[in-house]
């Protein structure tokens, strides 16, 4: 459509997840439109995270050192081990306070159509942190998805036989929601989940 750099530039931001074709463009019209400075640093900060920020050696995470400021972090309980999907969900998790364990980042959930499968997952190195034996519990803190919840299935199946006390986080109805707009599944999984109410 356009000539040489700009189409360049439309293609690789086009490639982004979430970008479409048309956001693309206007991302692209707007990199050219704006200040010398404002694209200097954005250039900057894309190459610093490429340059300085790694995965955590240890849960997964992304970290500036060889491991991230919640497993250095001596106050954590090294007894609750979440295991999640991606560092995005650590920091969702995070910001409700509610918990003070450690994680595990799988890198993804398995998916079939799309040719992950378990052994391009981080489950050798969970199993690995699990033998020695500290964790008394798993959290397994999956999208609840299609592949969110074949991840939580084979993990469970894997952790039974080592005694672990394994939970899934509850799902169901969004606060502020209304019923008649919740699908079958999730308000299936409100009816599942419900709980007494202490009055």
């Amino acid at each position: 459509m356009y000539e040489g750099a700009v189409q360049d530039l439309i293609d690789e931001l086009g490639r982004l997840p979430g970008v479409g074709p048309k956001s693309a463009q206007r991302l692209a019209f707007h990199l050219l439109a704006a200040d010398e400075d404002e694209v200097a640093r954005l250039v900057s900060a894309l190459t610093e995270v490429k340059r300085r920020v790694r995965f955590c050696a240890t849960c997964g995470n992304v970290a500036q050192e060889e491991q991230c400021r919640i497993c250095l972090d001596p106050r954590r309980d090294t007894t609750v081990l979440c295991v999640v999907e991606e560092p995005k969900d650590v920091v969702a998790i995070e910001r409700t306070r509610e918990f003070r364990g450690r994680y595990h980042v799988l890198g993804g959930a398995i998916s079939p159509i799309e040719g992950v499968g378990p052994d391009d997952l981080r489950v050798r190195e969970l199993l690995t942190r699990l033998a020695s034996g500290e964790v008394t519990e798993v959290i397994l803190a999956t999208d609840p998805n299609l592949e969110g919840e074949a991840t939580a299935t084979y993990l469970a199946r894997m952790l039974k036989p080592m005694g672990l006390r394994t939970t899934r986080l509850a799902s169901g109805l969004p606060v502020g929601g209304d019923l008649e707009y919740a699908d079958e599944v999730t308000l299936g999984r409100a009816f599942e989940g419900r709980r007494l109410l202490d009055v």
